[in-house]
């Protein structure tokens, strides 16, 4: 029998409650949200929606299915946190870029970037999908490259020279990881009119699909269908 997910896509501004593509909800998250206030969150919103399995995505490394690090843009406490005993259902935790790029691949070689409030970034291959941290890149005046293409950078840089800086950045990371094409999501691909050859526009939505290939199951080795490196 197939299983019905709710997808949580946790972001620096809200977090996403998806139990389909067009069903969803979304809160407030930011610099003070803790695990135990999501949670508290989350369960009133969710109490009538039937599903079997969670799967979260998570601004941090994550590796193994365990949060790494402390996220930038939430409050403390995450490591180490007990999802599936505070949510009462199996979870499996993933990077929120690598989730969105799993939902969002369609074949060969792809490159993520997610343009929100820092720069989130996966590269999908075959069945393998290998969560990046390339907001953390030296950039320059001794800057990391999220400071300029994230949140701040844009209010602080202004709509043109953003797009000027995103638009180089692209071409150049799209040819250092020998992509074929790059899929742009977050709230902040919008502002981007035109976009260079081999780079396309994703959708939020896409975070729903990427949670839902996290439970499928190859049927012929009866493991995991995606490898999460």
């Amino acid at each position: 029998m197939k299983r019905k997910i709710l997808v949580i896509d946790i972001g620096g501004s809200h977090v996403k409650l998806m139990i389909s593509r067009a069903k969803k909800l979304k809160f407030t998250s930011g610099f003070r949200l803790t695990p135990r206030e999501m949670v508290a969150e989350i369960k009133p919103l969710v109490s009538d929606w039937k599903f079997d399995a969670i799967s979260m995505g998570f601004p941090a490394p994550v590796r193994g299915g365990r949060i790494l690090s402390e996220p930038k843009h939430l409050g403390k406490g995450w490591v180490g946190f007990n999802f599936e005993k505070a949510l009462g259902k199996p979870v499996r935790i993933i990077n929120d870029a690598a989730m969105q790029a799993l939902g969002s691949y369609r074949g060969h070689r792809m490159l993520f970037l997610g343009l929100g409030t820092g720069l989130g970034s996966a590269l999908v291959w075959d069945r393998y999908v290998l969560p990046l941290e390339l907001g953390d890149l030296p950039y320059r005046n001794g800057s990391i490259i999220e400071d300029y293409l994230g949140k701040p950078g844009l209010a602080r840089l202004g709509e043109k020279v953003w797009r000027r800086d995103v638009e180089h950045a692209l071409v150049q990371l799209r040819k250092s990881l020998i992509a074929d094409y790059v899929v742009l999501g977050g709230g902040n691909a919008k502002k981007l009119d035109a976009l260079p050859k081999g780079v396309e526009r994703g959708h939020n939505r896409n975070a729903f699909l990427g949670g839902t290939r996290l439970w499928q199951i190859d049927s012929r080795t009866r493991r995991p269908k995606w490898q999460i490196l």
